[in-house]
């Protein structure tokens, strides 16, 4: 195994990213932090590339923030340093670009989750454009029981959207575990499947996006973002604007050849 804290590799058109902190099951050290963030440019970079799966090592996905590192700094503070200081400015450099990183990748993004998805890791997962777990997984936010923080790295957003805010609150206040088949059943992930077939699925889910028409997880991401906000009327108008603009592209075209043909599409890539 590489010492490597977060592996990458490419199969076929879809980039794999796996935490490999497993012994600690993958807290966000600065190093892996920084190794997520690396391979998220990768992908930017490389245009052969249509889809990402990430994942983890072990049994955890992520627990969130590296608590013993955060020990081990609190001790050694320098006159006028806070250990406040140091954590928000390691989120502004690392934690909220990696979060907005995923979220805004320019390539469909598929976790699989295999383990614990605790603190911030909880965050992490629910950036993806779409979420496979392991039966086995959970998903756990001890920030406010357990630390006395509020939970990061998005989960307040993401959460009252897929699950509503009496659900979030109560996940919050009460730092109940939350197993993955119930995630499924609340609508928070997009399936719970047997720990052996997760990879493979994953794998497979994410395929069938990368041949997807490339621009489609941007055009996507952005209408279900002004959904949010947008009344019904100013909704539908959007669309009408976005339709009119994207019948007479190629990707449509092509949908429609197919169509007449019997044949499945092929789209262009990035």
């Amino acid at each position: 195994m590489s010492d490597a804290l977060v592996l990458f590799e490419i199969v076929g058109d879809v980039a794999v990213m796996t935490l490999n902190d497993a012994a600690r099951m993958n807290p966000m050290s600065e190093r892996l932090q920084q190794g997520v963030l690396d391979g998220l440019q990768r992908v930017r970079d490389d245009r052969s590339i249509r889809a990402m799966v990430l994942t983890g090592n072990g049994k955890g996905f992520c627990v969130g923030a590296d608590l013993a590192d955060f020990n081990r700094r609190a001790a050694d503070l320098a006159p006028g340093e806070t250990l406040g200081g140091y954590v928000g400015d390691m989120m502004s450099r690392m934690g909220n670009q990696l979060a907005l990183g995923l979220a805004s990748l320019p390539v469909p993004v598929v976790s699989a989750v295999n383990g614990a998805a605790a603190g911030g890791g909880f965050g992490i997962a629910l950036a993806a454009d779409m979420v496979l777990a392991a039966r086995s997984a959970y998903f756990y936010l001890p920030f406010v029981p357990a630390l006395g923080v509020v939970p990061d790295m998005g989960a307040t957003w993401a959460l009252t959207r897929h699950i509503g805010r009496a659900r979030a609150i109560g996940l919050t206040l009460t730092g109940q575990k939350l197993p993955a088949q119930k995630a499924a059943d609340w609508g928070m992930i997009w399936d719970c499947v047997d720990d052996d077939r997760l990879l493979p699925e994953a794998m497979a889910l994410a395929q069938q996006l990368a041949a997807l028409p490339a621009h489609a997880i941007e055009e996507t991401r952005a209408l279900f973002a002004a959904g949010d906000k947008n009344n019904f009327a100013d909704q539908l108008e959007l669309e009408r604007l976005r339709q009119t603009e994207l019948i007479d592209g190629p990707s449509f075209a092509e949908g429609v050849q197919a169509f007449v043909q019997k044949r499945r599409a092929v789209f262009g890539g990035r």
